[in-house]
């Protein structure tokens, strides 16, 4: 059963997933005017109903020791793509997998080695357990945010993307959330590169819309908060995102 939230409940989750290190219960009360124990008891539910499910320290590899962190972007069978997801987490060096809902592509492992032939090493792993890696590429850079629909009112609407990876060449994929008044909203994807609001050099691999992640088809129309993911060939990613956020916003702020 999904939990249903209220707006202490998504102030709670906005506020840990901003800086979980450094707020406290009393700092979200302040801030949702409600006792410290209120808050206290809500994170609690949220633990046990495992919408919160736990706390992790972002860490730049690079900086510890020089470690290298490397994304392998693999295909699974749908059939066998959960069992293969959890074997592969279970490889020494590997730190998160993730699963889309797609056809191919539809395995994104990162994994973090002490030098090149650490890395080597997961690969051949990864292959012996019947993954088929497409591509992979050292990562520079990762940095969170929290879901901006959850914050304070008076906050804009995120218009920037949730998660950003390149791959190899000029190749990206770009998490972002759609604004309301965004061109692509309300259009189908097949509707949307036809009119030229979607550079038919991207492709939409998965939408988050509420609980559900959907497989994205030509006629999928895309819907105010969706959460996409978009795989732009060209790494255009300023292109991208103009079909996804308010024809208002600020260049500077996409």
């Amino acid at each position: 059963m999904e939990y249903r939230l209220d707006e202490i409940d998504r102030r709670i989750i906005y506020e840990l997933m901003r800086d979980a290190r450094n707020t406290s219960a009393p700092t979200i009360a302040d801030a949702v005017n409600v006792s410290p124990g209120t808050i206290r008891n809500r994170i609690a539910q949220l633990e046990d109903r495992d919408v919160i499910r736990g706390y992790t320290a972002g860490v730049d590899f690079e900086q510890a020791e020089g470690h290298l962190t490397n994304l392998y972007v693999c295909n699974a069978p749908v059939s066998e793509r959960k069992a293969l997801a959890r074997d592969a987490g279970a490889i020494p060096g590997v730190i998160n997998v993730r699963e889309l809902m797609t056809g191919r592509r539809n395995l994104h492992i990162m994994a973090v080695g002490a030098d090149t032939e650490a890395l080597r090493r997961i690969t051949r792993a990864l292959s012996k357990l019947g993954i088929e890696i497409e591509d992979e590429t050292l990562v520079e850079a990762e940095s969170d945010h929290p879901y901006g629909s959850f914050g304070p009112d008076e906050q804009p609407p995120a218009s920037e993307p949730t998660d950003f990876i390149s791959l190899a060449g000029d190749a990206n994929v770009v998490d972002v959330t759609v604004q309301a008044d965004a061109p692509i909203v309300d259009q189908t994807l097949e509707a949307a590169v036809r009119n030229g609001v979607l550079d038919d050099d991207s492709l939409v691999i998965a939408i988050e819309r509420g609980d559900q992640v959907l497989t994205p088809h030509g006629t999928t129309v895309i819907r105010s908060d969706d959460i996409v993911t978009v795989l732009s060939r060209s790494g255009e990613t300023e292109r991208v995102l103009e079909a996804f956020v308010a024809d208002d916003v600020p260049s500077e702020q996409r």
